[in-house]
């Protein structure tokens, strides 16, 4: 599947706010939106009134990229997430966080979601006792994930581990235990657990129409 391979500090720029999608450097002086919090290009210091469309599209386009993925993919898990009963935007963010990439990450054995997945790709994780490759595996409540004994000395895996520390804590819905290199996702996070950085209700109206 297509990715972006392109600087990643841009994105963060192009959205306007941290999507700590570098890892280490995001949280230093060195941070690209610490220095130049504008979005990039020529043009990208002009003040231009946004439309109502174009908020809703900056929304997604963000959410898209701080979980990694490209629209259909995306647009996918908004369309089960519609299906589902209860509040979409908050069934979608259920969706996004139980995905095994992003339970890596959270759990600590990676320092971002794209090298969560080439960890998980590599073979490096196992779920339940058993190795798993894919990234986008949905993971379900009790679900034991954890880094194979003969990986735990990687440098991924490593960096990792150190920068968790820095990361806000608290993740209710997670339970890690760094020393065994184990982790259980114990539940779906609910939406007042999550710090969402963009406007589900603007996603939701983009899809809508």
């Amino acid at each position: 599947m297509a990715r972006y391979a392109g600087p990643l500090c841009k994105l963060c720029r192009r959205e306007g706010f941290k999507m700590y999608l570098k890892g280490e450097r995001c949280y230093t002086e060195k941070c690209a939106i610490a220095k130049r919090n504008f979005a990039p290009g020529q043009h990208g210091q002009n003040k231009a009134k946004i439309s109502q469309y174009g908020i809703q599209l900056r929304a997604k386009q963000a959410l898209k990229r701080i979980y990694g993925m490209l629209e259909k993919q995306f647009r996918g898990y908004f369309e089960e997430a519609a299906r589902r009963e209860g509040q979409t935007g908050e069934n979608l963010m259920a969706i996004l966080e139980s995905r095994l990439d992003n339970t890596v990450f959270q759990m600590g054995f990676a320092v971002n979601r794209r090298t969560a997945r080439q960890i998980i790709r590599h073979g490096h994780i196992l779920v339940n006792g058993r190795r798993v490759n894919i990234p986008s595996y949905r993971l379900r409540v009790g679900d034991v994930i954890e880094v194979k004994e003969a990986s735990r000395s990687i440098l991924q895996v490593k960096e990792g581990l150190e920068l968790a520390g820095k990361r806000a804590s608290g993740l209710n819905w997670i339970e890690v235990d760094a020393e065994k290199f184990k982790g259980t996702f114990i539940r779906l996070p609910k939406l007042d657990e999550l710090e969402v950085p963009v406007d589900l209700a603007a996603i939701v109206e983009l899809y809508s129409k």
